[in-house]
């Protein structure tokens, strides 16, 4: 899975002696095994669990964030998946966007990784965020990720910032030209990239 190659352009994030550029998003171990990413963003929409985060570390010979939740009542199980994805060899943590200020203080207490807060919208209390012990945004805003990157911008200067950039190299540009330092690349599914392989088959 190869990434656009205007993401080279972002200044990156440092983590561990690491620049990264480029981040895909996600948690199919086949793209996982076949990008040119520099770290890969597993998240998923169900609640985490410890033998996906293991089995993604282990199949991936890139730099991986793990998603440990962090919504309403789950501050103490993401406090204890957080510290074991450290052990197991994580590079970071990602938090949901309605986690608290207290859970991002508790997490900076509990691991050395870096903790990365996602951000959906301009609602975000990013002053507080900071504050707290945030070393990451990771802005998914859709068609506002420009808007809100550049008002964080006017807030910190200095705060590390993944953008989503789509699949178009224009929005990529835009989310770069705001202010972020690193892009999210979300790649075809394994389904949509076969159906390709099987229409160019078809077609010789």
């Amino acid at each position: 899975m190869i990434i656009p190659d205007i993401i080279k352009i972002c200044s990156g994030i440092k983590v561990s002696g690491q620049l990264l550029k480029s981040f895909l998003f996600s948690t199919d171990v086949a793209i996982i095994r076949n990008t040119s990413a520099d770290a890969i963003i597993a998240i998923y929409p169900f609640t985490p669990q410890p033998l996906i985060t293991q089995s993604l570390i282990l199949a991936s010979d890139k730099p991986i964030f793990c998603g440990v939740g962090g919504g309403p009542g789950s501050g103490e199980r993401s406090v204890k998946l957080a510290i074991d994805a450290e052990n197991q060899g994580a590079l970071g943590v990602v938090l949901n966007t309605n986690s608290t200020n207290d859970l991002i203080r508790k997490l900076k207490e509990n691991i050395s990784i870096p903790v990365v807060f996602t951000i959906v919208s301009q609602k975000v209390d990013i002053k507080g965020k900071i504050e707290a012990g945030a070393d990451i945004f990771n802005v998914s805003g859709a068609d506002k990720t420009s808007d809100i990157v550049k008002r964080i911008r006017t807030i910190n200067s200095d705060i590390a910032i993944i953008a989503t950039g789509g699949k178009d190299e224009e929005n990529i540009k835009a989310a770069i030209e705001s202010g972020a330092n690193a892009i999210s690349f979300t790649p075809p599914s394994t389904g949509e990239l076969f159906r390709e392989m099987m229409d160019e088959y078809r077609n010789e």
